[in-house]
């Protein structure tokens, strides 16, 4: 399995992508620690709101109490293990499992089991079988994470200096972000981190990737003609002067009605977000499956689903100040280009596909999958060090948790983690 120092050297062990039994232990050593990306408080605006989500391949239930509090539980009837709820979203009280009939309130305390004392005698303690609740759960500006981890540090703590890029997605206006529409779902034969380095770096792939695509006008956005333009467009040159500041910005934005309304509300971003979370990365992931793409509006899960499999959950996000209008245009913004049918999407799938496939033969796993970018020292190397380090970052993240004990022996203040 490949270690820190060869990953640091740019050099990844192609079993990571298909061994089931390194698999195994992502569920454990990553999954089982890391915050994880459950929802948004707008899911759940009323008492007793529910919605189902995953913990990797745990199956959750983010419940709104009769207190208004947030609560995430295993779903899975302490009794049998059967799924307790099967609905993506709804609202109610308490939840009846469909097997031996256990009924679990919305707070996760076991409410009722039939002919209890008939069947386990008067001395039941219901209070030790009532629903699994993550050890952490926190919310970050309408965004709901949680760990299964009661030593996993603090949520800021683990966004660490990412913050400034999920506040420039998500603290543009006062009154916050919302969802629009429902999630969209499918599933990739592919390993979840071909798709989570994918955003989280790899920004390379765009001229030969989406070539084709660029030929169809479906964008409105200059990526640039060559490869120095094709990395650079994410992090334009800034000055003291607003009014440069606010083309720079309106220049990663589609023509028309987006465009008009970020040119409206920028001083408003400005003011609120100040020029450090203005300079961020528009794509970004977050260790380790939760990937947000700014000028897209958009928030992605990566579901593992086995060494070779993931289910990807697409979520549009919106400022809830901005017109209906708007809010439609940001929709399509969305979905044409990277929907199901997308025609960004279809390009990046193969690509993850035919990676995840290639690494399962014998002799492909005897050679190492290259990310080297940046490593060299040479003048004309400046363009991949801008972005070598991000490349390797989530493959570094991986290494450190795969190798720790706990997060007793993980710093978020090394640069490594960083």
């Amino acid at each position: 399995m490949a270690n820190l120092a060869e990953i640091e050297n740019g050099l990844l062990d192609r079993r990571i992508f298909s061994a089931p039994e390194i698999y195994d232990q992502e569920l454990e050593k990553i999954f089982a620690r890391a915050w994880l990306f459950l929802g948004h408080e707008c899911q759940l605006p009323d008492i007793h709101d529910f919605i189902t989500a995953y913990m990797a391949e745990d199956p959750v239930i983010v419940w709104r109490d009769g207190e208004g509090e947030i609560h995430a539980f295993l779903n899975m009837c302490r009794h049998r293990g059967n799924r307790l709820c099967r609905a993506d979203d709804g609202n109610a009280s308490s939840l009846m499992c469909s097997y031996h009939g256990w009924t679990f309130g919305a707070n996760g305390g076991l409410q009722a089991v039939p002919g209890h004392k008939e069947v386990y005698g008067s001395d039941f303690d219901f209070a030790e079988w009532g629903l699994v609740e993550v050890a952490q759960l926190e919310i970050y500006k309408g965004l709901i994470f949680a760990t299964f981890d009661p030593t996993a540090p603090p949520l800021l703590d683990y966004i660490g200096p990412q913050k400034p890029h999920f506040d420039f997605l998500l603290d543009r206006r006062a009154g916050g972000t919302e969802l629009l529409g429902g999630v969209h779902k499918w599933v990739m034969k592919t390993n979840w981190k071909y798709p989570a380095d994918n955003f989280g770096g790899d920004d390379g792939h765009h001229i030969v990737t989406h070539a084709s695509v660029r030929e169809v006008p479906v964008d409105t956005v200059d990526y640039g003609a060559d490869m120095k333009n094709q990395y650079s467009r994410h992090a334009p040159g800034m000055s003291d002067d607003d009014a440069k500041k606010m083309n720079d910005f309106l220049a990663l934005q589609p023509a028309g009605t987006i465009r008009e309304y970020f040119r409206e509300t920028f001083p408003e971003t400005l003011d609120r977000i100040g020029e450090e979370a203005y300079r961020k990365n528009v794509v970004e992931t977050l260790f380790p499956n939760l990937s947000i793409n700014t000028y897209r509006h958009m928030i992605r899960v990566w579901h593992p689903r086995g060494a070779g499999e993931t289910e990807m959950w697409s979520y549009c996000l919106v400022d809830k100040e901005a017109p209906q209008a708007v809010k439609d245009e940001m929709r399509l913004h969305l979905t044409q280009p990277f929907g199901p049918a997308g025609n960004f999407e279809q390009d990046d799938i193969k690509n993850w596909e035919n990676c995840t496939s290639a690494a399962r033969g014998w002799m492909a796993r005897q050679y190492p999958q290259n990310v080297q970018a940046g490593l060299s020292n040479e003048p004309e190397a400046e363009l991949g060090r801008k972005i070598g380090e991000r490349l390797r970052a989530i493959y570094i993240k991986w290494a450190l948790l795969m190798e720790a004990k706990g997060w007793g022996e993980v710093d978020l203040k090394s640069s490594n983690w960083k």
